[in-house]
């Protein structure tokens, strides 16, 4: 199992939910953009040499995505971009167990933008000729953001009972908001927040950014609330 990868004095930053402006904070603390909504990023513990995406238009594009730090969540370059159609199917194994709180995504506002999210847990045999007759753990309806001078990224609780033993992810992007009139699916961001335990008999361990302060560290929705069939800021 590979060791839990560093995100470095570059992607310890973030804001403080609101100030998300997406440039390079030089000349002051990085202590004045934590946000509770990264401090159990599960960055650190992503094995990002496995990552692979089915139906991206340019290679490696899924795993640029994923690997950008906390300080690039809204860059829109690199971007991940389906290929011959909407669907994107992505698999995430991690460096030991996960429970998994919630997801991060920024995406274009626009009908390029993903809607059907299903969710596959420890399933590394899935492909687009298996994943729709497979019955997800959880599936979301990602809701579209619309256009904004102060982008946010969403941050989608799950239901954590169903999350509580995670080796992997796979990911199925099914449909964007176009209702059939964008022919693919783009997303600029992708991120995982939760507690991440060590192979082996460790005990579980929140991870916080170099710059986190514990004591800010907040649930934001229960995720408990959500059941199986989601709809996100329905």
């Amino acid at each position: 199992m590979s060791h839990c990868h560093d995100e470095h004095t570059h992607g310890s930053g973030g804001g403080d939910g609101h100030d998300h402006h997406g440039h390079d904070h030089a000349g002051h603390s990085h202590d004045d953009d934590v946000t509770p909504a990264i401090q159990s990023s599960l960055y650190n513990c992503i094995d990002f040499d496995a990552v692979s995406t089915l139906n991206e238009s340019e290679r490696n594009a899924g795993k640029k995505i994923l690997r950008k730090t906390w300080d690039e969540r809204l860059s829109t370059d690199p971007e991940l971009e389906s290929d011959s159609d909407q669907e994107l199917l992505m698999f995430i194994p991690f460096a030991g167990i996960v429970k998994l709180h919630s997801l991060l995504i920024y995406a274009p506002p626009d009908g390029t933008s993903p809607r059907t999210l299903k969710i596959y847990v420890n399933r590394n045999d899935l492909d687009f000729s298996t994943v729709s007759d497979t019955t997800p753990t959880f599936t979301l309806n990602v809701p579209l953001v619309p256009p904004s001078s102060r982008p946010e990224v969403l941050d989608i609780p799950l239901k954590r009972s169903l999350f509580n033993n995670v080796r992997s992810l796979t990911l199925f992007f099914e449909e964007n908001h176009s209702d059939g009139e964008e022919e693919t699916t783009k997303i600029w961001y992708l991120g995982l927040k939760g507690d991440y335990m060590k192979v082996g008999r460790e005990p579980i361990i929140t991870l916080y950014e170099a710059a986190a302060n514990p004591k800010d560290h907040t649930n934001l929705v229960p995720g408990e609330k959500y059941s199986n069939e989601s709809s996100f800021g329905a």
